[in-house]
């Protein structure tokens, strides 16, 4: 209760953060995961496998550049829909 009384250090910022960077991960594999799968490209579980990864242990700007990456080097060619 005495915590509670003065406020926690941080607040609400870190806790925004906090999921901010548990979230990012799984938003970079999912689009990278399913733009592959749309895309008919066999390595798409991996490349979701490194955006996510990349996102959480590095951080988010790692994931960024792995989607980056995804991105710049996929083939032009339009998703079946």
């Amino acid at each position: 209760m005495f915590a509670l009384q003065f406020g926690l250090p941080g607040g609400p910022e870190l806790l925004i953060l906090g999921l901010l960077f548990l979230v990012l991960p799984f938003v970079f594999a999912y689009y990278v995961y399913t733009d592959a799968e749309a895309r008919g490209e066999e390595n798409a579980a991996l490349w979701a496998l490194a955006a996510g990864l990349a996102a959480l242990v590095a951080s988010p700007i790692g994931g960024l550049l792995v989607v980056v990456v995804y991105i710049w080097q996929r083939d032009e060619k339009q998703p079946e829909v």
